[in-house]
């Protein structure tokens, strides 16, 4: 039996290789002969074993398990969890030897379950209380960390101790507030007041895409907003005791790290200057607010966006040059070098560099697999191991799924591990080809100098090349499933960009880092300018080609189709590494299924203020500007065109004065349902009879857009002849359910139907549903129709009860969660 022998890139299957692993190998093959029973793929199995590729199981089944956990709808029971995880593992151990391919299963389905459980146990630890409706309220706390923007503007996350006019009945612990206003900034550690606006974080803008609650919950945020001018510095009992809090030791390093980040930053910034100096900054501390919209464009659009996150590549060449330089360096003294082991030295040196990089870069999450899988390569060289194998990958990502389970969610972990897996593993490859070539031909020793630098130099652009393509190929199907769009001449970009990043960049950025406590940087932040603008005017120049290919939303197995197949091709030695091929065949005949999809006909943001009318062709908006966070997401998903029809808005009607006696209810914990706007008075017949004339006028006149009254309620009419009426003052309401075969309110109601039979969605439904696709029924109908004029309706959030989703379903009247829908939504909600 001819077998593929381990090659130094992995040294767990070399031992087991040495160790004897031919006389398994013997015993499997010799066994099946004999009597039949074992088959090619049991065989395959044992060999991928001998590999040692059992061990790069742990992590994929525990992310499993994790992903199992995040995606169900309602929470599994922690009990049955736990016994399932025990019940596994103890019959795994009792039939480890007399039925061991049962006890393998037993095995795997115990680290699924320890995935799920480790979800949970996050879960529990964060305990995030998250708001349930926007409100504007004076909030006090102690600024946890700040960042700039480019446009001077400061956000704070802030640790809340308090709130008042009104006072929240259920306060985030922590908060995001962006200020406008030109102020002093509130130092890190320091309390900070300020009236705010603030929101609960935004759910899914459309079904299958990302919601921001669950990231938002698993980081400790509870609300995001803005403060109504600058925020003050603030002291009182409140803020004092938790300043008090966080004089333990860990909090005090925290947040004394976070002071020297911040510093640091604003140094590069203030050195540099301009984009290049915020772009220098983010390779360093990882703030990236301050650089440019339009040059964070061009980088996305280049394919060089992946730069500005402290990731694998960063750490990599700030370690690789801090090592390979300290050794050159103490290998010039030939007497210590014999003497000393100036490899492991000059590791164990960079491991403390890689550290304090770590430190410094505000603990992003790519910053922290970055650091773990350095800090493993690193450690191995000190034991003697090989520092780059799949097992070193697992070894960081078994640590990360432990700490952050959450994570594996999230593109940013994805994309990450999925292309370092492919780098390592066709190293491997090429490690084990270019051995067996090496013993099958001659190679000279000796080669003239000019030939050697030619040769070192064609391998350099070589690498640049192949570790460019791979990392774009095995990265571009999470790029498809979260961003809808694919970058085209990323191979282009990073061509030119990666010399200037490995020669100028880095080299020159740890030097000025080592030489920042003295005050000697200064020259080399400079040159490092020059290298970030170079890099910046390669990313313009290559967007300016257009390469930003839009690819849409994808089928929801898309993505579990691409990553089975990308785990096949780079985790198997054998010939089970063929199976890649069906899981992305699988994932090819799936992209091309969603792009035969037809669109919905009606798209409703989650909070009911903005919508949009999908034509063939053509957008038809509500809003004159809609939000481009939420409009963006939908043109990606959706290929919607960038420009969109607007509404024609009609002059808004004299609003009367509020009575005396409508002041704000400061009690409640809701100022909205308390506004003078809420408490206008009732609409006089002459006023709801001109408002008839002129929404019929825009029903019979219709066009391709939406006919609005500033503030009150906006009417338009299908192609397929619905009638969709947005309303957003209640007092229009009962007069849209007399007109729409559609009724959309953004405000609360105390009725969940219309009258007339007209299809109502209030503001609490839209609540507990989330943004909603609505494709019309072919034949039009009218509101005395008894049948459905939606034909199908698909919900973001409809049926999840998570504990990022809950703050959907509280009251704060009743201070109680309810999840009923209404009948005619759930109807629709629960037949597809």
């Amino acid at each position: 039996m001819r077998l593929d022998l381990p090659g130094e890139g992995d040294s767990f299957a070399l031992q087991r290789y040495q160790g004897g692993v031919a006389e398994v190998y013997e015993q499997s093959a010799t066994a099946g002969n004999l009597s039949g029973r074992i088959s090619s793929l049991s065989r395959m199995l044992h060999i991928e074993k001998a590999y040692g590729h059992g061990f790069l199981c742990i992590p994929v089944f525990l992310a499993v398990g994790a992903i199992i956990w995040f995606s169900s709808l309602q929470t599994p029971s922690p009990y049955l969890l736990a016994g399932g995880f025990c019940l596994a593992g103890t019959l795994a151990l009792t039939l480890r030897y007399r039925a061991a391919q049962l006890a393998g299963l037993l095995n795997l389905v115990a680290l699924c379950l320890a995935g799920m459980l480790l979800a949970q146990l996050e879960s529990w630890r964060q305990d995030t209380v998250i708001i349930d409706t926007p409100v504007t309220t004076v909030v006090s706390g102690v600024v946890e960390r700040r960042e700039v923007d480019a446009r001077g503007y400061w956000r704070y996350i802030i640790s809340v101790t308090g709130t008042e006019n009104p006072v929240l009945s259920r306060p985030p612990q922590k908060i995001t507030a962006l200020s406008r206003s030109r102020h002093q900034p509130i130092e890190i550690g320091q309390g900070i007041t300020g009236r705010a606006r603030l929101s609960p974080p935004s759910g899914p803008a459309l079904p299958g895409l990302n919601d921001f609650a669950f990231s938002g919950y698993f980081n400790g945020i509870g609300a995001t907003g803005f403060f109504y001018g600058a925020p003050q510095p603030a002291v009182s009992e409140a803020i004092k005791r938790r300043i008090a809090e966080r004089g333990h030791w860990l909090s005090v390093t925290d947040t004394g790290l976070y002071q020297l980040r911040s510093a640091i930053a604003e140094r590069i910034r203030s050195t540099i200057g301009g984009d290049a100096g915020a772009f220098a900054a983010s390779i360093i501390t990882d703030e990236r607010r301050a650089i440019s919209e339009t040059t964070m464009e061009a980088l996305r659009v280049s394919g060089l966006a992946h730069i500005v996150a402290i990731s694998g590549l960063n750490m990599a060449l700030a370690s690789g040059i801090f090592f390979v330089g300290l050794r050159t360096a103490l290998s010039c003294f030939p007497g210590f070098a014999e003497r000393r082991p100036v490899k492991k030295i000059a590791a164990f040196a960079a491991l403390i560099m890689t550290l304090a990089y770590y430190l410094i870069s505000g603990f992003a999450v790519s910053a922290e697999r970055a650091w773990l899988m350095m800090s493993i390569m690193l450690i191995a060289v000190l034991f003697d191991r090989p520092s780059i194998s799949l097992r070193n990958v697992a070894i960081s990502a078994i640590i990360i799924i432990c700490v952050s389970p959450s994570e594996v969610m999230g593109p940013s972990f994805q994309m990450s591990f999925a292309a370092t897996i492919a780098l390592v593993a066709a190293y491997g490859f090429w490690t084990r080809h270019r051995a067996a070539q090496d013993s099958a031909t001659f190679r000279p020793t000796h080669m003239p100098i000019a030939l050697k630098g030619l040769s070192i130099l064609g391998s350099f652009c070589a690498g640049i090349v192949v570790t460019s393509l791979i990392g774009g190929i095995s990265t571009a199907i999470y790029s498809m499933e979260h961003f809808h769009r694919v970058t085209t001449y990323g191979l282009a970009a990073n061509l030119a960009a990666m010399p200037v990043m490995s020669f100028i960049v880095m080299p020159f950025a740890l030097i000025a880092m080592l030489l920042m406590p003295f005050g000697l940087d200064g020259p080399f932040l400079t040159v490092m300018g020059y290298g970030m603008a170079m890099t910046i005017d390669i990313a313009t120049y290559v967007a300016s080609w257009g390469g930003d290919a839009g690819v849409g939303r994808q089928h929801q197995w898309f993505l579990g189709a691409g990553t089975l197949g990308l785990l096949a091709l780079t985790l198997f030695r054998t010939r089970l590494a063929w199976a890649s091929a069906v899981f992305l065949l699988a994932g090819l005949a799936l992209f091309v299924l969603s792009r035969q999809q037809d669109n919905a006909d009606l798209v409703v943001f989650e909070d009911g203020k903005l919508m949009a009318l999908v034509g063939k062709d053509q957008v038809a908006s509500t809003s004159q500007r809609p939000s481009g966070f939420i409009y963006d997401q939908w043109a990606r998903a959706l290929f919607l065109p960038d420009k969109y029809i607007r509404p024609v808005m009609l002059p808004e009607l004299p609003v009367p004065e509020p009575p005396p006696d409508a002041a704000n209810d400061t009690t409640t914990g809701n100022t909205d349902a308390a506004s003078p706007r809420s408490r206008r008075p009732m609409l006089d017949d002459d006023t709801i009879q001109t408002e008839r004339q002129v929404m019929s006028a825009a029903v019979a006149n219709a066009t391709d857009a939406f006919t609005c009254r500033r503030d009150s309620w906006c009417i338009a009419r299908s192609a397929k002849g619905q009638v969709v009426i947005s309303v957003l003052d209640n007092r229009y309401l009962g007069l849209a359910c007399n007109i729409g075969t559609v009724v959309i309110t953004t405000r609360p109601t105390s009725f969940e139907t219309c009258r007339s039979g007209a299809f109502l969605l209030s503001a609490q439904t839209l609540r507990r549903t989330g943004s909603l696709e609505i494709t019309f029924s072919t034949e039009a109908t009218t509101a005395a129709n008894q049948d459905l004029p939606i034909q199908r309706m698909t919900a973001a959030i409809y049926g999840s009860y998570r504990p990022w989703t809950m703050h959907r379903y509280y009251n704060w009247r009743s201070r109680t969660f309810e999840t009923a829908v209404p009948p005619h939504v759930s109807q629709l909600l629960d037949s597809h």
